[in-house]
C-alpha cells in the first residue's frame, strides 16, 4: 500500500481534502483496465464505457497490460487495491480474454481502497458507438443526467442480476443531485434480463415538441449495445457491508452560540457590550428640546466593560 507523504504545497493539502472522508461522498471515480490477454471486443467495451463516464471526468483508462491480477482468487487483488490509492478510484471494470472464459468483464468497488464485491459477466454480442453514427454525435453534456431502466423479475429475485444491478447504478448515474431540470436528461440506459442474461441498451433523449407544455420523448439507440450473460460473483460479508453502509450523523439545524431556551423567558441570549463612553458623545444643539421634564445633571447609562447581559427576544 502507499504511504501518505505530508504535502509542502498547498495544492498538496488540497488534494488531501478531496480524498479525505466527507459526509457528502464525492462522485466515485472508475478505472477501467485490462489484462494480459484481452480481445478487440473487451477494448472496444471498455472504450466505449470510457467515452460515457469522460464527460463528467471520473473515469480513467489505462492502455498497457496488467500482469497479476485476478480479483476472484485470494492474493490477485492486491494490485488493483494498489491501483485504487493511487487513482483515488471507488469502482473498476477489469477485461480479459482466456479459452475458457471468453471476453470477459470484472466489475467491481471498493471500500477504504480495499475490494468490497466482484460480479463477472461474458460479452456475447457487442455493437460499439462507431455502428451508430459516432460518439460525437450523441456524446453526454457536462453535467447531465441519465435515466437507469431495469425490466424483469430477474432484478427483483434473483441475487446475481441484484448484485449487477446495484453495480450498474454506481457505475452510470453520476453525481447524485436534489433536483435537475427536463433538459439535462439527455440519455437512458436500458437494461432487460431474461434469464441468466442481461441485454444492455445505451439511448439518447430527444425532446419534441408536441403542442402541449409537455414534450414528446424520443429515444434514438445512439450505442453501445451489449448482450452479457453473469458469470460468477462475490457478495461482501456481513461485518464489511454493516461498516461500509454506517452514515454519520449530522445534526439537522447549526448550533448557534450564546442562546439558549427557558421554558418561562423562551428564546434568552447573552451578549457582551464593550466600554462606551457616553458621556463624551456630542448630542448636538439643545434649542427647542429643554422642557419641564429635561435633567440637565442626569448621567448616562454605562455597562461594565466585559459583562453579559441578558436579552429576552
Amino acid at each position: 500500500m502507499l504511504g501518505v507523504v505530508k504535502p509542502k504545497s498547498k495544492r498538496g493539502w488540497r488534494e488531501l481534502e478531496k480524498r479525505a472522508p466527507k459526509l457528502t461522498e464525492n462522485v466515485k471515480k472508475v478505472l477501467l483496465l485490462h489484462g494480459t490477454s484481452t480481445s478487440s471486443t473487451v477494448k472496444g467495451v471498455l472504450t466505449d464505457l470510457y467515452r460515457l463516464k469522460r464527460a463528467d471526468g471520473n473515469a480513467i483508462k489505462y492502455t498497457r497490460k496488467n500482469e497479476n491480477i485476478r480479483p476472484f482468487e485470494s492474493g490477485g487483488e492486491s494490485y488493483l487495491e494498489h491501483l485504487s490509492q493511487k487513482t483515488d478510484c471507488s469502482m473498476f471494470v477489469f477485461g480479459s480474454h482466456s479459452k475458457k472464459r471468453q471476453h470477459n468483464l470484472v466489475f467491481g468497488r471498493m471500500y477504504d481502497h480495499h475490494l468490497y464485491d466482484l460480479i463477472e459477466v461474458g460479452v456475447e454480442k457487442f455493437e460499439p458507438i462507431v455502428m451508430f453514427g459516432g460518439a460525437k454525435k450523441y456524446a453526454p453534456q457536462e453535467g447531465s443526467k441519465p435515466c437507469l431502466v431495469f425490466i424483469g423479475e430477474g432484478f427483483e429475485q434473483e441475487k446475481e442480476l441484484m448484485h449487477l444491478k446495484e453495480i450498474l447504478i454506481d457505475l452510470l448515474r453520476g453525481e447524485v443531485v436534489d433536483a435537475i431540470n427536463l433538459g439535462g436528461l439527455d440519455r437512458a440506459f436500458i437494461c432487460v434480463a431474461e434469464g441468466n442474461k442481461v441485454y444492455f441498451k445505451h439511448c439518447a433523449i430527444r425532446l419534441k415538441k408536441s403542442g402541449t407544455k409537455v414534450p414528446r420523448i424520443e429515444l434514438i439507440e445512439a450505442g453501445p449495445s451489449m448482450e452479457l450473460v453473469v458469470r460468477r460473483h462475490c457478495l461482501p460479508d456481513e461485518e464489511l457491508k454493516k461498516k461500509a453502509m454506517k452514515v454519520a450523523l449530522k445534526s439537522s439545524k447549526p448550533k448557534v452560540k450564546n442562546v439558549s431556551r427557558d421554558s418561562l423567558a423562551g428564546k434568552v441570549g447573552r451578549i457582551y457590550m464593550p466600554h462606551q463612553e457616553v458621556k463624551n458623545v456630542s448630542r448636538g444643539s439643545l434649542a427647542g428640546k429643554v422642557g419641564k421634564n429635561y435633567m440637565p445633571h442626569q448621567e448616562a447609562y454605562m455597562l461594565p466593560y466585559g459583562e453579559p447581559t441578558t436579552l429576552l427576544v
